[in-house]
């Protein structure tokens, strides 16, 4: 079994910063490339960032130069620091992570539940 777990969302105003932590846990062999997706009401899923298992990270254009991207392997942690933050930021954000249990299991993505961010004055 493998949980990912969210956590750091809440109400900021515009401009602010906001931290995102996903822990994963359960029995977990190697974690590939990490992600942070988001969806706004109404609107399709979205990548935000991704950073694979060597540290290299991609960024979607709507928050590059804002947002950052980081994993600690050690802890089994996904990072995301969102600074200026924007109305238009506001959307539940969720984890992905592609992990490979054992060592006879194929690489497989899993999602966390999600936490809100909301930006508003």
């Amino acid at each position: 079994q493998v949980q990912l777990v969210e956590s750091g969302g809440g109400l900021v105003q515009p401009g602010g910063s906001l931290s995102l932590t996903c822990a994963a846990s359960g029995s977990i062999g190697t974690i590939n490339t990490m992600a942070w997706y988001r969806q706004a009401p109404g609107k399709q899923r979205d990548v935000v960032a991704t950073i694979t298992r060597g540290g290299t990270t991609n960024y979607a254009d709507f928050v590059k130069g804002r947002f950052t991207i980081s994993r600690d392997d050690a802890k089994k942690t996904l990072y995301l620091q969102m600074n200026s933050l924007k109305p238009e930021d506001t959307a539940v954000y969720y984890c992905n992570a592609n992990i490979r249990r054992s060592a006879y299991d194929d690489s497989r993505p899993y999602w966390g539940q999600g936490t809100q961010v909301t930006v508003s004055s």
